[in-house]
């Protein structure tokens, strides 16, 4: 769509950040809220991880999914909702066991990390193409396992949005658009900065779009402080945008922030470049997505 943008909001990951940032949302209705909130602000798309209320950390509990879709879905405010799949494949190296990790090893086979998916049917999902070293741990998502998550996607009819943390991820998933296991026109998302992945930088942003398919849409974000300055970069070399609070948990130096404030400020930076936020149902309609209330647009 000239002019359009698909705006994502990704609303808390599952880091360590709310001891640094108070308005990171950390319970199912914090995460719903703020995900309303960042849809009145102007984004297009939510991107959901769910936490543990009790510890903040990360949380693979099914229920704690439903309750933020099933709030977002309740809202009178319309926006996409993004799952991750990506949850349970954090490997902590251990000299003692080195064969099963250390503390902090939390991995989950690719039927697990796709339930919450299969089970509540969002529009979208995350699927991460590759392994990486991301700082000491190692985020483990070996091929074969890819294959089969990409089959659970395809088969329950969700879009997956094809994360890419380095170029050897562009690589692989080429791959799983090659083997048919990638509906329609693919969704790719450059995942830049991480520690130790691909740079944020124009260079990188624009080695990763040509390496791309014709057909395939894409979207980038930078984390910290190169949040917006790769938003921006992004937006001028057509693709959509992501901010959030899962990358990035402040508006200017030393200055915390919440993810309805991070959205406004992207929304002005597209202004600037006479862009737009689709809206959801403009997305759906565009990208062929699944009607949340069932089936597909058409």
């Amino acid at each position: 769509m000239k002019n359009k943008v698909l705006l994502t909001s990704a609303v808390t990951g599952a880091g360590d950040t709310m001891k640094k940032n108070p308005h990171v949302p950390v319970t199912p209705k914090e995460i719903a809220e703020s995900a309303i909130e960042s849809a009145k602000a102007g984004a297009t798309v939510a991107h959901v991880h769910a936490r543990d209320p009790k510890t903040g950390g990360i949380s693979h509990n099914l229920e704690h999914y439903r309750e933020i879709v099933d709030r977002i879905r309740e809202s009178e405010t319309d926006v996409i909702i993004n799952i991750t799949s990506g949850g349970g494949g954090d490997f902590i190296p251990s000299l003692n066991t080195p064969a099963a990790g250390g503390d902090g090893t939390d991995i989950q086979t690719p039927a697990e990390r796709h339930e919450p998916v299969g089970e509540l049917l969002p529009e979208m999902c995350t699927l991460d193409c590759g392994s990486t070293n991301f700082g000491n741990m190692i985020y483990m998502s070996p091929t074969d396992w890819l294959r089969d998550q990409a089959k659970l996607i395809q088969e329950s009819g969700v879009k997956p949005e094809l994360e890419c943390f380095d170029t050897g991820h562009i690589r692989f998933a080429n791959q799983l658009v090659e083997e048919g296991l990638i509906d329609g026109d693919p969704m790719y998302q450059f995942c830049l900065g991480i520690p130790w992945g691909a740079a944020a930088d124009a260079e990188t942003m624009l080695y990763m779009k040509n390496r791309i398919p014709d057909n395939a849409h894409w979207s980038a974000f930078g984390i910290g402080r190169m949040q917006m300055p790769m938003a921006s970069q992004a937006a001028m070399l057509g693709g959509n945008v992501r901010v959030g609070l899962e990358d990035n948990i402040y508006l200017s130096k030393g200055v915390v922030t919440r993810n309805e404030q991070l959205v406004d400020k992207a929304v002005t930076m597209l202004r600037g470049l006479d862009l737009e936020p689709m809206t959801p149902q403009e997305a759906r309609d565009y990208y062929n997505l699944r009607n949340p209330r069932g089936g597909k647009e058409s």
